[in-house]
């Protein structure tokens, strides 16, 4: 089970956007649903999920608002902003190539 100092460096910035692409979402849920799709390949702790959900804030690509969760507690809960969507479709753009790169040299294409 591969933790987020494991992935490359940027990967959890794109699974953040990729994540919020679908909806708005408080930080234990995007770390639940990145835990899930991954069918728990990829477990993000909090120590690596909080300082990436406030650096992409600052970057402008995400925003929060305050809200009420499912279980009726008080949490921040972030969406992709125009500027995130955009950055969003370049990181997908820069996965593929990088990840086809890789393959290349790793002779699997």
């Amino acid at each position: 089970m591969a933790e987020s100092t494991d992935l490359l460096q940027g990967t959890l910035d794109l699974l953040i956007l990729k994540s919020l692409a679908l909806a708005p979402m408080h930080g234990w849920g995007i770390a639940e649903r990145i835990q899930q799709v991954s069918k728990d390949a990829l477990q993000i702790g909090q120590g690596s999920l909080y300082p990436a959900l406030h650096r992409l804030e600052y970057k402008g690509w995400i925003k929060s608002n305050w809200g009420v969760s499912e279980n009726n507690r008080h949490a921040k809960f972030y969406s992709l902003t125009r500027t995130g969507k955009k950055q969003l479709q370049a990181e997908l753009d820069n996965w593929d190539r990088l990840t086809n790169a890789i393959a290349l040299v790793l002779e699997r294409i």
